[in-house]
């Protein structure tokens, strides 16, 4: 397979993807919280503020349609494409704007709109990456992509806020429009190998049979559907954890004051970027054979999280409890960025380039759709629990145990 500037690891043309993921990215979720705001401060409604953010994440479902594309068209083009999609839906809601059009319908359209975009423009991002760096360099490039997602989720309330307040809503929207297109512009510098697909000219039937080609693809290669499963349980164990477990125990458990609160959640978010950006430190130590390792220590480091909340511990004082909970945190939200990032890189290397973006695309919709439905659970769980917060923390801690050993079992033997 031809590999653009593979000899020096990182090439100029990867390093052209990281600057476009990082401006198209960044000023999507800037405006994606800005129009939230804008919403919350014109309605006065939580409850429409919540709808919205929850409307916009449901474009991921197309997310193998963007997969097929990712593989049937040039992959640089569909980038410039989608950036270019992108900055002329936020251009026409800026005119909206100026002719005082900002209901809350167009708001949400907008929104949608661009998380579409996004779905289908993500899959063609992580089908390149394996075409842009050396295999040696791999992990640490997923680590560098995966780092820029992180970070755009950490800086985007806090610049969104920033900047709504000083700029409004007209000039963060025109802003923002005026990036994608500036990203648009520079991704056309870049090369990315391409071979051509013949089809019968029918594009939906043709994508829609690429589509069910690469869930079959994927059911078939055993190797590839254990990642993929293994990705999706820890997505549906974890990211519940820090979204929905710790804030309860910060805020209602530990009754934290908004400082304390802000610094525990900024930690975590900090550990995520962290992990992403030193995977390719991490991952010398990783092997298929011994990731079930990585998993129990997880499971053991959840214990003394239920621990900082039993009663006699809370009665000892705040801080302990707190410092422990937000240590152990800490080093979980690292180890499974980690361990996601070695998973996908793992399912990179063994799938055929024709069918990466395919593959790729399946992976991110199921492990991103399972997270909501870990996030229900871990509510209902929390809330019955609510007088004795550690049992459900401990129930994690056994259900994290188990997913080692049956990943021990699975992978014992593995050779790859």
């Amino acid at each position: 397979m031809e590999m653009v500037g593979k000899e020096k690891g990182f090439s100029k043309d990867f390093i052209i993807m990281v600057f476009g993921q990082i401006i198209s990215i960044l000023g999507s979720a800037l405006l994606r919280f800005a129009l939230s705001l804008f919403v919350l401060d014109m309605t006065g409604r939580a409850d429409l503020f919540a709808v919205l953010f929850a409307l916009s994440s449901i474009p991921i479902l197309v997310t193998p349609f963007g997969g097929a594309m990712a593989d049937r068209f040039n992959r640089r083009n569909l980038m410039v494409l989608f950036d270019f999609i992108s900055s002329v839906i936020v251009l026409f809601f800026f005119f909206a704007l100026l002719a005082d059009n900002h209901s809350v319908f167009v708001i949400g359209i907008v929104m949608v709109l661009l998380s579409l975009v996004s779905a289908l423009y993500t899959p063609a991002v992580m089908a390149s990456i394996p075409l842009l760096v050396s295999e040696q360099k791999l992990e640490q490039a997923n680590g560098i992509v995966n780092g820029v997602q992180a970070l755009a989720g950490v800086t985007a309330p806090v610049l969104g806020g920033i900047l709504y307040g000083l700029l409004g809503l007209k000039i963060l929207v025109l802003v923002s429009g005026l990036l994608f297109f500036l990203t648009a512009i520079l991704e056309m510098f870049m090369t990315i190998p391409f071979v051509q697909h013949d089809y019968d000219g029918h594009l939906v039937s043709t994508l829609l049979k690429d589509m069910k080609d690469g869930f079959t693809y994927v059911l078939k290669q055993t190797f590839i559907l254990k990642c993929m499963l293994l990705a999706a349980l820890l997505n549906l164990l974890f990211t519940p954890l820090f979204v929905v477990g710790v804030p309860i125990i910060l805020r209602v458990t530990m009754e934290s004051n908004d400082s304390l609160y802000g610094i525990a959640m900024g930690v975590i978010d900090l550990a995520t970027i962290l992990g992403a950006l030193t995977v390719g430190y991490f991952v010398k130590k990783l092997r298929i054979q011994n990731l079930y390792v990585w998993i129990l220590v997880t499971a053991l480091l959840v214990i003394p999280m239920a621990i900082a909340v039993l009663p006699r511990m809370l009665q000892v004082g705040y801080y302990p409890s707190y410092s422990l909970l937000i240590g152990c945190s800490l080093v979980i939200a690292m180890m499974m960025t980690v361990i996601s990032i070695y998973v996908i890189t793992l399912v990179q290397k063994e799938t055929p380039n024709e069918k990466l973006g395919k593959v790729m695309a399946i992976m991110m919709a199921v492990s991103q759709c399972v997270a909501p439905l870990g996030q229900i659970g871990y509510g209902l769980l929390f809330e019955v629990f609510r007088s004795s917060i550690y049992v459900p923390v401990l129930m994690i801690s056994a259900v994290v145990l188990l997913l080692a050993l049956i990943t021990n079992r699975i992978w014992r033997f593995e050779d790859k």
